[in-house]
């Protein structure tokens, strides 16, 4: 099943070790303060940091550093020197990879970002080359766990405007249209539900399985390699870990 693949994403952001951790909110810091750099520190009237701060507490991000990003990004420290660039290549056995950077660095952040493809058996390339492959959705994530009742979970989801329920043994993901995410995420959030991931993002339109165990081995660590470096803020691919 798909879900497995965000869910082994979750469970390892979740189990992560401090120095990791620290890592993690960092990225989260400076996605906050380049969302307050572009539509001020109020996230009533700038979805953009909304989101930000939504992606934040689900990754357990102190209260304290939320508002520290806020005021310093307000304060006219941070976010200046930082464009946002979406690379696009293939992992092993042809996985459709696509990676957003936050990068001051245009130059390292490409060559790193080429590195990793071919280290672990893929390759970058092109713009467009593989972003047909996906489309922009709302995904919204519920631990099963803290939520049994499958029938109030589909029914109150369907009920806020998604779009799909997708259900696994270990999660509920709920799919939005990009126009309707921050409606289902506000209606969810006035019910109380607590959310394990938020995002607005490249989804895809089919998932690939690998049959080779050692290409499988080959994806899993060029995901965790890219995801833990530094200008790396988010890898999508449509590869179907089942396991």
């Amino acid at each position: 099943m798909a879900g497995h693949s965000k869910w082994n994403n979750i469970k390892r952001r979740k189990e992560a070790v401090d120095a990791q951790r620290g890592k993690i909110f960092t990225k989260l810091g400076r996605e906050i303060a380049i969302a307050v750099k572009h539509g001020g520190p109020d996230p009533d009237s700038n979805s953009s940091l909304k989101d930000a701060i939504a992606r934040a507490k689900a990754s357990n991000m102190p209260n304290d550093s939320i508002q520290r990003s806020i005021s310093k990004a307000a304060g006219g420290d941070g976010g200046d020197d930082f464009a946002e660039i979406v690379y696009e290549g293939y992992g092993p056995g042809g996985i459709a990879v696509m990676v957003r950077t936050l990068t001051d660095n245009r130059n390292r952040t490409a060559g790193d970002v080429r590195h990793i493809f071919d280290k672990f058996g893929g390759n970058l390339g092109t713009n467009g080359c593989v972003a047909y492959q996906f489309e922009r959705k709302g995904s919204l994530v519920l631990d099963r766990e803290l939520y049994p009742d499958e029938d109030q979970v589909l029914f109150d989801a369907l009920e806020a405007g998604a779009e799909d329920v997708e259900i696994s043994d270990e999660m509920f993901e709920i799919i939005t249209e990009p126009n309707d995410y921050h409606f289902v995420l506000e209606a969810l959030t006035d019910k109380n539900y607590e959310f394990l991931d938020l995002s607005l993002a490249p989804r895809p339109s089919s998932w690939v399985e690998l049959s080779d165990e050692e290409q499988s081995k080959q994806m899993e660590k060029l995901i965790e390699v890219m995801e833990d470096h530094d200008d790396v803020q988010d890898v999508f691919h449509n590869w179907n870990q089942t396991d």
